[in-house]
């Protein structure tokens, strides 16, 4: 076979073959085929898209790029969930304790933080000691033992992904719907997970930003898993605002804290239950209201706190800091930002609040940054909610950098107040089991 002609095929819009996509992968994975070919290959699937069939080569090849983790392939048990990202998005933190505490095993492998939305595994990292380099034999060994690890992708895990993701980013062909499937599914199931539930957000501070969007990129993941033999579902979630109250690496934790101990934000708890609802479903272990007292009685009983305590604990993390009342990383600097005037939230800027967090260090503007655990916010408005002049809209937790008064205006500026009141967005936009 020849790259240049497989190149050539797809940017004439022709379907490829398994063989042929098979061949390109396992060339570039070898260092036969160059990045630049990659790079044009990326950019003919952006511009030409690729059919199921294709979409499902390319994960299939990427997939087996590398070494695989395999559980029991029969077993329902093995359910994982991904989100497409978002503000204040700690939702796995929460989730994957909870499942193992109603059953489930949930061998979840997740990523660091993406443009404007933070990382689970950054938001983790904010543990002493937490460790998210786990090699595939403690993997395995802490999702048989605990019920859950949250961890991240080794070198040997699909190593073809980490290569075109790197070009993705730099070529401007992120946002391909078969590169973004591929990408998502090869670092899944080589995870060794036999079920998915998906979590899309959809909104200003989404990467999908309205509904149509969100709907396409849930039903081709959908698609992919049927054809692959594997579970699936997914959520369309509002990103038009945060998620929870905290967000901020250090401030997540301690929300997640919260959650699993029985205090929890309205909005996140019913994110929280409505994945672990389909999560139980695909794992067959319970389903519709049964699902959700189940969820709720492992809070209540402190069983789901105490295997996210366990997890921790086989990850390396210091559970003492988990345990204290006090926050797990103290900002250097606490201010708030409050309205000027009376009315009624309107619009929330998640986009923007999400660079502000890059500001203060709390992400990355270049690979391998260190970044600052400590620093990050607290909403206590949100759309729909009335506001006087003089109450409090947000606490800001900031390490001195930038100064106080350009984070003040600029926090500020992400809050629109109307003189009408409006409905608040609708959390749960769709469900697709």
């Amino acid at each position: 076979m020849n790259p240049v002609e497989i190149i050539t095929a797809k940017r004439n819009g022709e379907e490829l073959s398994p063989d042929e996509i098979r061949y390109f992968i396992d060339e570039f994975t070898a260092g036969d085929i160059t990045d630049y070919q990659m790079a044009a290959f990326l950019m003919a699937v952006y511009f030409k898209s690729m059919t199921t069939d294709e979409t499902v080569a390319l994960t299939v090849a990427m997939l087996e790029s590398g070494e695989k983790i395999v559980f029991d392939p029969e077993s329902k048990l093995y359910v994982d969930k991904h989100s497409s990202g978002g503000l204040g998005d700690k939702v796995s933190i929460i989730l994957a304790p909870l499942m193992a505490a109603c059953g489930l095993k949930v061998p979840m492998l997740s990523g660091r933080g993406l443009g404007h939305t933070g990382g689970t595994l950054d938001k983790l990292e904010s543990i002493p000691g937490f460790r998210t380099d786990l090699s595939i034999e403690e993997f395995k060994a802490g999702v048989e033992s605990i019920g859950c690890i949250i961890s991240g992708q080794t070198p040997d895990i699909a190593p073809a992904d980490r290569r075109m993701y790197a070009l993705r980013d730099v070529t401007g062909t992120v946002e391909s719907v078969p590169l973004i499937c591929s990408s998502i599914l090869s670092k899944k199931f080589a995870s060794g997970t036999n079920s998915i539930v998906f979590d899309i957000k959809c909104g200003n501070g989404a990467f999908m930003k309205d509904q149509k969007q969100a709907e396409h990129l849930g039903k081709s993941l959908i698609n992919i898993c049927k054809a692959m033999g594997k579970g699936s579902a997914f959520l369309v979630t509002d990103m038009n605002q945060p998620l929870g109250q905290a967000v901020g690496n250090a401030l997540e934790i301690d929300e997640a804290i919260a959650v699993l101990q029985g205090n929890a934000p309205a909005d996140l708890i019913k994110v929280v239950l409505s994945l672990g609802e389909c999560m139980l479903t695909m794992g067959q272990v319970a389903s519709g209201e049964h699902a959700l007292e189940l969820q709720k009685s492992k809070i209540d009983d402190g069983s789901a706190f105490e295997k996210f305590l366990e997890m921790v604990a086989f990850q390396g993390g210091d559970t003492k800091s988990l345990t204290k009342k006090s926050p797990l990383i103290p900002a250097k600097k606490v201010f708030l930002v409050k309205s000027e005037e009376a009315g009624f939230i309107k619009a929330v800027d998640t986009f923007r609040l999400g660079r502000l967090i890059i500001e203060m260090g709390g992400g990355r503007t270049k690979l391998g940054q260190k970044i600052d655990h400590s620093v990050g916010f607290i909403i206590h408005k949100k759309i729909g909610d009335e506001v006087a002049p003089g109450d409090i809209i947000m606490e800001v937790h900031s390490s001195g950098k930038p100064p106080d008064d350009y984070l003040v205006r600029a926090f500020a500026g992400c809050i629109k107040i109307g003189e009408e009141k409006i409905k608040e967005p609708k959390l749960i936009k769709q469900q697709f089991k």
